[in-house]
């Protein structure tokens, strides 16, 4: 590594690129963050892309992305690092992970001095041959572990090539501390001699996992639960190796609702997807906090530096966490609400761009500034003031829904409403002087007779804001003339 700087705390957000990044991963690298952020260490992002066949590149793009997208920047890759704010080494801004692809000779070389030393070696059983023996231990209700045919072979079977390289563990008790669940014991004895490499050139998981902890002297491991079961092998490969151990932390699962295995639909829910249902970044890294910890205090809402300050091992749980949307969708619409109205607005423009409405102002700033309380995501926003910009298709019928009014008394109720809102002067078009100007008009026709029809003369929807609101927002012109439609409409039913 070039030019780094070494911290006491330094952590790894290590993903797999083999498909989409999910909620679970990107709980991962906040945990991780967070960590490294509130203790001033170092955040190291690695890709572990050994499994050639399954790592596609543009999933490592998309990880890159979206961590840049949701503000988890890291401290270092392999042309330099940042020290004391500043980038030394030799690129800037855009600078990459470390990827494994890219360390075999290192592999290599630790490989080499575990079979030099026979605390690994070359097994030589076929796939057919260890599921016999899988199956005969099975039947006899013992583990199903490689029996160690191999480890005493002083040379290759006749006719024989290797198969995999194999770890000579020890059969010991592994014991470790996790800053989340305490005091963790493992018997070795259970699980044999497992495979740490296909060859000196292609290494597994777990092995190139010890090599790069030591290489890039990480100090906390903290990753998911599923991986707790790993933990005991990576401990004896470092103690063979003589390599220190890391501090480990397992997060606890997420769940569904009802505290079963989460549902394909959440778990397999890209990143992309969120971002392209109008989340905020900061809501997604709020809730995601969320699952699995919580703060000193009965508070949910929290920004990104807000976090880094409560953020707390102490404070995890050891059980699993429930993904809640609805919980999700709270939160992303009270984040909404922080937002300034041209910051709401520049967020939406692009989300309207999807709908084909060319965001105008100063009717996009009105638009918000009505909508923003309504807001759960952006692109259910845009969805739903769409008709702002243009004015969708509807049945004359819409106009007659309350109460079943007629077509005569639904006109002539529209045309009184045009000529008392054509005197309002443009400067003073506002849902205070509307609602003032046709006063007259709803205490003697009734409520529900003058403000649905003009409403939906004015939304084309059944379910949209007041129609004073509508009306100011569009101002005297359009508003007009959408009533004028609207009387069109009427004539021909």
């Amino acid at each position: 590594m070039n030019a780094r700087t070494v911290k006491k705390i330094r952590v790894r957000f290590a993903p797999s690129p083999t498909g989409h990044w999910h909620v679970g991963g990107v709980r991962t690298a906040l945990f991780n963050w967070l960590f490294t952020r509130r203790n001033g260490g170092a955040f190291v992002l690695r890709i572990e892309d050994t499994d050639a066949e399954r790592s596609k590149k543009e999933y490592e793009i998309e990880i890159i992305e979206m961590l840049r997208w949701l503000g988890l920047d890291w401290d270092e890759g392999p042309d330099g690092a940042w020290v004391n704010g500043e980038w030394r080494g030799t690129s800037r801004g855009e600078y990459g992970p470390y990827r494994q692809s890219e360390r075999i000779e290192l592999y290599q070389k630790h490989l080499e001095t575990l079979l030099r030393e026979r605390r690994a070696y070359h097994c030589y059983c076929t796939k057919e041959e260890l599921e016999a023996e899988r199956q005969t231990l099975l039947s006899q209700g013992l583990p199903p572990k490689y029996g160690g045919h191999c480890r005493a072979l002083k040379s290759p079977p006749p006719g024989k090539t290797p198969q995999v390289i194999r770890f000579a563990a020890p059969e010991v008790e592994v014991e470790f501390k996790d800053l989340i669940r305490g005091k963790v014991k493992f018997n070795t004895g259970l699980f044999g001699d497992f495979v740490i490499a296909k060859d000196v050139r292609t290494p597994l998981y777990n092995f190139a996992v010890v090599v790069d902890d030591h290489a890039m002297q990480i100090s906390h491991v903290i990753r998911g639960e599923e991986h707790l079961s790993n933990t005991p092998k990576q401990i004896l490969m470092q103690k063979a190796l003589g390599f220190e151990e890391p501090t480990y932390a397992h997060l606890p699962l997420i769940l569904a609702a009802d505290r079963s295995k989460l549902s394909k639909r959440y778990a397999e829910t890209s990143l992309l997807e969120y971002r392209e249902r109008g989340f905020l970044p900061h809501a997604l890294l709020n809730f995601l906090a969320l699952l699995g910890w919580h703060p000193a205090s009965d508070r949910e809402l929290f920004t990104p530096n807000e976090l880094i300050k409560e953020f707390d091992f102490s404070r995890i749980q050891k059980g699993g966490a429930v993904f809640d949307e609805e919980k999700l969708l709270w939160l992303n619409r009270e984040h909404l609400r922080t937002l300034a109205d041209e910051t709401l607005a520049a967020l939406l423009t692009p989300f309207l761009a999807r709908e084909h409405i060319e965001a105008r102002e100063p009717l996009l700033r009105r638009v918000v500034h009505i909508e923003r309380e309504r807001m759960k995501t952006l692109a259910a926003a845009a969805a739903d003031t769409r008709f702002f910009f243009a004015l969708p298709e509807y049945p004359a019928s819409l106009l007659l829904q309350w109460q079943k009014t007629s077509p005569n008394d639904a006109a002539r109720i529209l045309r009184a409403v045009r000529e008392r809102i054509a005197k309002v002067p443009e400067a003073d078009f506002t849902p205070e002087t509307l609602n003032r100007a046709l006063a007259a008009l709803v205490e003697e026709e009734g409520k529900g007779q003058v403000l649905w029809p003009l409403r939906a003369a004015l939304s084309g929807k059944e379910g949209s804001p007041g129609p004073f609101d509508i009306a100011a927002a569009l101002g005297p012109a359009e508003s007009i003339r959408r009533i004028s439609l609207a009387l069109d409409k009427l004539a021909s039913a």
